[in-house]
């Protein structure tokens, strides 16, 4: 099967159930007063907006190298996978919207045995969603997929944290809700921070692999001299490296892009995450 149409079918699968979740969640929440609830409804909900982001850039990113993009549309996946974490953040805006509403006035929530339940479910189903998808994001190398993964988990502290609230609520800590929708949002707000800070060294090409053990990988090969300015950039699973190797003067051009050849070999052999090398060749004591 084709990588983005797998990977379509792992969002499409889980937009389904983070809809089902968000929609229990906001719906018994609002039924019940509570601020914990809802909130951690509409970070569901975002789960699902995220789901439909992803569908739309990774069709982007599956598009092939063209004329004016010599090196493909991956990087649609990263800038796309940066809108998840803007929705992340977006979400830790309304949960301390309502938690500064709420110190202000007189709140109770009503807790029921169905809040529980409601909650212990909806847990259920982002523990499987994150380990589907976070398997699924591996399987098939998608930082978007591996990504989404890490903000269901962000919902499943957000449920855990809601549990204890509506505990405290119903045994006369009325206040707990209130509290735990802000200590929800520093745990959200975290992770929204990882994936942006990941997704960013990206789109500035920060290295991705340590350049000093593609050098002894290099002079290990026979022929070369030696090795300077390696350069990588990238994504984890897609990496675009360019180096200079040097080579005895008086070799012939032939020998020299043969040597050339076994250098690009050997590090697509030991690092199968690149997946295009640039060798530059250079007479030794130029």
């Amino acid at each position: 099967m084709n990588r983005a149409v797998a990977i379509r079918r792992v969002l499409i699968y889980t937009l389904v159930l983070n809809v089902l979740v968000a929609i229990a969640k906001i719906l018994y929440g609002y039924f019940t007063d509570s601020i914990a609830m809802v909130s951690d409804g509409f970070h569901s909900s975002f789960d699902g907006i995220s789901n439909v982001i992803g569908l739309i850039g990774i069709w982007i990113a599956s598009h092939p190298p063209d004329e004016k993009h010599p090196y493909g549309h991956k990087k649609y996946e990263t800038l796309f996978t940066i809108i998840i974490a803007l929705l992340i953040f977006a979400t830790c805006f309304q949960i301390l919207r309502k938690v500064y509403q709420a110190f202000f006035e007189d709140h109770r929530t009503i807790v029921t045995q169905t809040s529980f339940i409601v909650m212990l479910i909806t847990i259920a189903v982002n523990i499987f969603v994150m380990i589907y998808e976070s398997r699924k994001g591996r399987q098939l190398q998608s930082e978007f997929l591996i990504a989404d993964a890490m903000h269901t988990k962000s919902d499943i502290f957000a449920s855990v944290a809601v549990i204890a609230s509506l505990f405290l609520a119903k045994m006369g800590y009325h206040l707990a809700d209130t509290v735990v929708g802000f200590v929800i949002t520093l745990l959200i707000a975290r992770i929204g921070y990882e994936i942006l800070k990941r997704a960013s060294d990206i789109l500035v090409d920060a290295v991705c692999i340590n350049t000093s053990v593609i050098e002894g990988v290099v002079k290990g090969i026979e022929g070369v001299k030696g090795c300077h300015d390696i350069r990588t950039r990238g994504t984890e699973h897609s990496i675009f490296l360019d180096l200079h190797i040097l080579v005895d003067p008086k070799m012939p051009i032939k020998n020299a892009h043969e040597i050339a050849g076994h250098v690009e070999a050997k590090i697509k052999e030991e690092f199968p995450s690149v997946v295009d090398i640039v060798v530059h060749i250079e007479p030794e004591g130029s």
